[in-house]
């Protein structure tokens, strides 16, 4: 028997005292399955992360992501960093739900960290990847609900013949699908503007300060268009966390440097308003 919700709370008495289930839980699932714990991700209001970009340059990779989390159509964070040395030559950025994504990133870095202590060398750059497939794929019940995680993977790859062609990228998605991508990719839900403005910007053989310039410019243009993506602050001194992976190493890009970056942008978007 189904209720008449049409009858209001008269239908939801003759539910109650007809005959059938005595299931408290059955007739709160017809009556207000609302109420219930475990219900489908998407009624949850969940912290998410937004637009990670990364490109490959002539010493390597950079990777950026913007600072804002939301939650609904509420900004719920507006500093939240979205991206992090995974270990001394990789790095890995998160796009979906927040809470899950930066715990699954606490242990991916242990995880590498615990592999090179027990064999005594690290994991090859495609090995890397494929054990953060895996631990994806290991959130597969949860995506289904709601609560997906798609990171962006990118490193030096210390075994590549060529150290100009040694920055490589690995996007993923729900189900632990690991795909390398050529020379840029984006994730989240500014992708796609972001995606589009590196297909214009990137060339092959950047140096540094160009891949840097063209990974904030992505990320600009995505919150130009992408209310979840949040575009540079410069009056809370709010930049994207941008970091490398070189030859020698992870590095984070310090914010007085990104500030000359997102001022130069700014100033080449005031002569060009329609640019």
């Amino acid at each position: 028997m189904s209720i008449d919700r049409s009858a209001g709370v008269h239908g939801i008495l003759r539910y109650a005292t007809a005959p059938g289930s005595s299931s408290f839980t059955e007739f709160v699932r017809a009556a207000s399955p609302d109420l219930l714990p475990n219900r489908s991700a998407e009624h949850l209001s969940v912290p998410h992360g937004t637009t990670i970009v990364a490109a490959s340059y002539d010493e390597g990779v950079v990777m950026a992501g913007d600072r804002r989390a939301t939650a609904g159509n509420l900004i719920a964070q507006r500093d939240i960093e979205k991206v992090f040395a995974a270990d001394e030559y990789s790095l890995v950025g998160i796009a979906g739900a927040a809470g899950i994504a930066v715990e699954i990133v606490r242990l991916y870095q242990v995880e590498l960290e615990h592999y090179e202590k027990i064999e005594g060398t690290q994991l090859t750059l495609d090995g890397k990847a494929n054990r953060l497939a895996t631990m994806i794929r290991g959130n597969l019940a949860e995506a289904l609900q709601g609560l997906a995680v798609v990171p962006l993977f990118a490193g030096f790859d210390l075994d590549a013949p060529d150290p100009a062609s040694a920055g490589r990228i690995f996007s993923f998605d729900v189900t632990g699908g690991r795909y390398p991508e050529q020379y840029y990719h984006s994730v989240g839900s500014g992708s796609l503007f972001a995606r589009g403005a590196l297909k214009k910007l990137w060339r092959p053989g950047l140096q540094r300060a160009e891949a840097l310039r063209v990974v904030v410019e992505a990320l600009y243009d995505a919150a130009d268009d992408d209310s979840a993506t949040g575009g540079p602050d410069i009056t809370r001194r709010i930049y994207p966390v941008v970091m490398t992976a070189t030859a020698a190493g992870a590095q984070r890009i310090v914010n007085d440097e990104l500030d000359t970056i997102v001022r130069a942008i700014i100033a080449d978007r005031e002569a060009r308003p329609g640019a």
